[in-house]
């Protein structure tokens, strides 16, 4: 049960959770397929965003679980999403894998309530990030969309040298933060990241399910709306 008077740490995911990742990137895809005209080149746009992203799930499963390096997750997704629609030019995936990566940190989409919510949040707990993503792209989606001054630490999956949901970043969390698990609080959207990894080291946990995912997991509390974390801290 979520007991608002024992917690004093509050943690958040950052992707899907606080920072829009999806509206974001379509955005960012959109704008890079514009550029490169895509629609000429025989692509339809709005497919290949739907495979990419496909891809891009896959791939992060993969990165979550070692299987692949960084620098493989960053090309392969595109690598592979262009070779569906017949196009096979690594140099081309590259470049593309480096303009997104320039231009999906510089999007401002976040979750209604977001800074609402922080701005309650703030005066009342210490707030902490930990973000399975790459160090300096988390760090510029943060500072660009308003985010930074709400919280005291920033732990990113490359920092920490592991992802959720494995124990170590967690506990490398609660070392750089100073936290118990006791004390201590985590609300994320991904059920194999963040609820598995929070249940992992016993620490009580929020799912955050804006589109009401179906799920058998058994989850501490679920909300829809940011919003609603009022009620309970």
């Amino acid at each position: 049960m979520i007991e608002a008077g024992k917690y004093r740490h509050v943690f958040f995911d950052l992707d899907e959770t606080l920072w829009d990742f999806r509206r974001n990137s379509m955005e960012t895809l959109r704008d890079l397929l514009a550029t490169h005209e895509f629609q000429k080149r025989g692509i339809p746009p709005e497919p290949f965003i739907q495979r990419y992203h496909h891809h891009n799930e896959q791939y992060w499963t993969l990165y979550r679980q070692g299987t692949i390096s960084r620098q493989e997750l960053r090309t392969a997704r595109w690598t592979t999403t262009l070779k569906e629609f017949n196009v096979h030019d690594d140099e081309f995936a590259n470049h593309l894998s480096e303009e997104y990566l320039r231009i999906l940190p510089t999007k401002k989409n976040l979750f209604s309530e977001t800074i609402e919510l922080l701005q309650y949040l703030k005066p009342r707990y210490k707030l902490h990030i930990i973000t399975n993503g790459f160090e300096e792209v988390q760090l510029r989606k943060i500072e660009t969309s308003g985010l930074a001054s709400y919280f005291t630490h920033i732990i990113t999956s490359e920092r920490a040298g592991s992802q959720k949901p494995r124990r170590e970043i967690f506990l490398y969390a609660f070392d750089i933060t100073g936290a118990s698990v006791r004390e201590s609080i985590f609300i994320g959207d991904s059920l194999e990241a963040d609820i598995t990894g929070a249940k992992g080291v016993g620490m009580d946990h929020v799912l955050f399910n804006p589109e009401r995912m179906p799920h058998a997991a058994e989850v501490m509390l679920e909300i829809h709306e940011l919003k609603e974390l009022r009620a309970y801290l």
